[in-house]
């Protein structure tokens, strides 16, 4: 089994690779898109674990064109920065599942396999707070304006510095 990590963190890159490796898989890494589409390239790989957010891309771009490589090739993408339209959005471009960061090495071999991954949080009744709320909204409003700030301050009617203070704070809990 064949293991691409695709994240600009290099220290959780090499953890993780260095954690596959002694479980037996073989694993290679790529820090940004045209490094992850050269080893594509070279050698069939049967698994991706893809950073939402990469330094200067959108890890959504780049699991298209994983798809258009090797259509065969089980996304999973991981990010700190979770919300419902980028959810949603991944699912569609064919990613196998959505983890929030910090996963475990088991969690993300296991979200691999949809149907053995354990409930380890249970569903919340009460609804989401309202900076929750906001934070989907932008989301949502980003991802549909292809990660434009510009448009997506214009269409939300805020200043674009604003805008992106919201973005560089972590989502807010649930």
């Amino acid at each position: 089994m064949n293991y691409l990590l695709i994240d600009d963190d290099s220290v959780f890159t090499s953890v993780l690779a260095r954690v596959l490796t002694r479980r037996g898989y073989s694993v290679t890494t790529a820090c940004n898109g045209d490094e992850a589409m050269d080893q594509c390239r070279q050698a069939p790989i049967h698994r991706v674990v893809l950073d939402l957010k990469l330094e200067r891309e959108s890890g959504l771009s780049i699991l298209q064109q994983l798809r258009d490589l090797q259509p065969e090739i089980q996304v999973v993408l991981l990010t700190g920065y979770s919300s419902i339209s980028t959810a949603v959005e991944a699912i569609k471009l064919g990613a196998v599942n959505y983890l929030g960061k910090p996963a475990s090495v088991d969690e993300i071999i296991s979200a691999f396999e949809p149907g053995q991954i354990e409930q380890t949080q249970a569903i919340q009744t009460s609804p989401p707070s309202v900076g929750r709320v906001e934070w989907e909204h932008i989301q949502r409003v980003l991802n549909e304006n292809d990660g434009n700030i510009s448009a997506t301050a214009r269409i939300l009617g805020m200043h674009r510095r604003t805008l992106q203070r919201k973005l560089q704070k972590r989502p807010v809990k649930q």
